[in-house]
């Protein structure tokens, strides 16, 4: 096999994924256009993408002619559209599971910094303060802890949770009842797992049954104590009733990593509140799991190249091909 594919990667990525398929890919960046739009605009040129946020719609996908796979560096696909890609042939695959523990260490670590006030605290020492009373918080030992889903990042959060000494309750009416990891709970209903936690953290990805799944009902039975924290993605969160939950003291605070509009923009009433500790998508960026994901989705490019199918791929079912044994 000889022919050399022309590979479109993100503005950002680890360069050992895209070193290890230089035997046969010519990988340009993103960052080497003017614009991502620009690259975009070009994209009948690549035989690839390893794509992170930028959007793949039907109109992209439509023009990438001699497009072949569509790598997910990560493993949220709501940037790209599967029915068009499956439509044209187009082979979208993840990296699920690669970066895993940098998201459960983040969802423990605003757990944390919403408990103890840490934002408000180091903005309050930043502004020339030092009232220490302003700013007293509470230990998570003893507390339970929520998990809305319970996939592999929801695992290695439980994992950390329990090392801790949180208790943990799962909601996941997908998750085999008799496959729960000793020690852990579970609630056949989302509204119960609010009304039972002390904290609630969402490990879903955004499809049409979690878009706005978390709404008032969720943040009442949370209840004034409670706090919500979002790894996961904006939409499955209903903003305005947080707001409104925020706003009214309904909840005690909150962790987000995700918004439904990123970034947020300015002026944004999310801002006026102290008890919100906010961080910009980077839950799953670090440097071990950017490495992981580059490798991982380089590695899917290269199953492909070579005629097959990576195991994670997501529309195998609507391409009617399988995976070679």
């Amino acid at each position: 096999m000889s022919d050399q594919w022309q590979i479109l990667l993100p503005p950002q990525i680890d360069p050992a994924g895209p070193e290890s398929i230089s035997d046969f890919a010519t990988c340009t960046g993103m960052d080497e256009y003017d614009s991502v739009d620009d690259a975009l605009d070009d994209i009948a040129k690549y035989d690839a993408v390893i794509v992170s946020v930028a959007k793949l719609d039907r109109e992209v996908i439509e023009r990438g002619e001699n497009l072949k796979v569509i790598a997910k560096h990560g493993s949220g696909l709501d940037n790209v559209d599967m029915e068009a890609a499956s439509e044209n042939g187009v082979v979208v695959c993840n990296t699920p599971g690669v970066n895993s523990r940098s998201v459960a260490e983040h969802a423990i670590a605003l757990q944390f910094g919403v408990r103890r006030n840490l934002g408000a605290a180091d903005r309050h020492v930043r502004d020339g303060g030092w009232d220490r009373s302003a700013f007293v918080g509470y230990e998570l030992q003893d507390s339970t802890l929520g998990l809305m889903g319970f996939g592999s990042i929801a695992h290695e959060t439980a994992t950390i949770a329990q090392g801790i000494g949180l208790n943990v309750i799962i909601y996941d009416p997908g998750h085999p009842a008799d496959q729960l990891p000793e020690g852990i709970g579970r609630v056949d209903d989302l509204t119960t797992l609010f009304a039972e936690s002390d904290a609630v953290s969402l490990h879903v990805p955004l499809v049409d049954g979690t878009y706005h799944a978390v709404s008032t009902d969720q943040f009442e039975a949370l209840g004034e104590d409670g706090i919500l924290i979002n790894t996961s993605r904006g939409g499955v969160v209903d903003k305005d009733a947080l707001l409104e939950a925020l706003n009214n003291d309904v909840i005690a605070g909150a962790g987000v990593d995700n918004f439904e509009e990123e970034p947020p923009g300015a002026n944004h009433p999310i801002y006026d509140h102290d008890e919100v500790l906010m961080t910009p998508h980077i839950a799953g960026v670090t440097y071990d799991s950017l490495e992981r994901m580059s490798r991982s989705a380089s590695t899917n490019v290269r199953t492909v190249y070579e005629g097959d199918l990576p195991e994670s791929t997501v529309n195998r079912e609507a391409l009617g091909r399988e995976q070679s044994q």
